[in-house]
This record gives structure tokens, sequence and C-alpha cells, in this order.
């Protein structure tokens, strides 16, 4: 696997989606790092919405989008919540180490699971209908990127409010 979406300009589709996508996977993970529980749970903004919050939510994307659509598993199977909402909900259980753990075990399933399918792969495990493997991959860059722009924000408010001894 390449280092970073920068190392594979020239290399095929393939190869560029997946840096892509692992360039984001790192970087949503990395606004945690050194933080602290209670800066990790913080609610800045009116919604639900945390730190801890986004990094559960990715997880449960990824899960949907990899091993509901793609892996034919229904969310229930996969003891996931039914709507995105409920992803952002942190139980007491949850902290940085063990929403972390999960997130790189639903990031490994992900590659096992699309390891030896072709971009045109039609998966179908979606309820709202088939898709081709790349649409999911696209999809899952958006979402990344997108909640990768949310917690960048949130973290330099986390670190914007320490105080300085």
């Amino acid at each position: 696997m390449a280092s970073g979406a920068f190392d594979v300009p020239l290399d095929g589709e393939r190869t560029q989606l997946e840096a892509f996508v692992e360039d984001y996977r790192r970087a949503v993970e990395a606004t945690l790092d050194g933080l602290t529980e209670e800066e990790a749970r913080r609610r800045l903004v009116p919604s639900a919405t945390t730190l801890l919050g986004l990094l559960k939510h990715v997880t449960w994307m990824q899960r949907v989008w990899f091993e509901e659509c793609v892996g034919g598993t229904p969310r229930r199977e996969l003891g996931l919540g039914q709507t995105p909402d409920e992803s952002f909900q942190l139980s007491d259980d949850d902290t940085i180490a063990t929403v972390t753990r999960a997130r790189r075990e639903a990031c490994a399933t992900a590659r096992r699971l699309v390891a030896d399918l072709p971009l045109d792969t039609v998966v179908t495990g979606h309820r709202m209908g088939p898709r081709t493997l790349r649409w999911v991959y696209l999809q899952v860059l958006r979402e990344l990127a997108h909640h990768c722009g949310h917690a960048d924000i949130l973290r330099e408010q986390v670190l914007s409010s320490r105080v300085e001894p």
C-alpha cells in the first residue's frame, strides 16, 4: 500500500482511491492525538457532535458501506445502529482507546472485504439498492473528508481552550 495520495499521482485508479481513503482514515484518527478523554468528549456545538463521536460515526459509516453494502450483512446482524444520528452517541464505555481500536478493526475488515473485488463490481447489500464498488469508495471518501473537516475545527477549538500555566 502506498504511503499517501501524493505518492500515487500516476498509479491506477484503485491505488489512488485507496491512498486517498487511507489518508483520511489516518487524518480523522489523528485529530484525537494528545487529547484527554474529557477533551475528546467535549461538546462544542449544539448537536451531539464531539471528536470521539465523530470517530465512532466514521467507524459506523465504514461498516455500513463495507460490511453491509459490500459484504451483505444487515446492520442488525452487525450490531450497528440503524441511523447516522445513533452512531454519534457515546456510551460510558467508549474511550479514545476503545473507539480507535474499533475503527482500526473496521478498516481492516473493509480492506479484506474489497481486496479481490474489481471497482466495477456491483454490490447489493445496501438498502437503497445496488451500486458499484467504485461508488462505495467515493462515498466513503466523501464522508471521511467531510467529517475530517469537522474534526479539524473541533480540535482547534479544544486546543485553543487549553489554559496555559
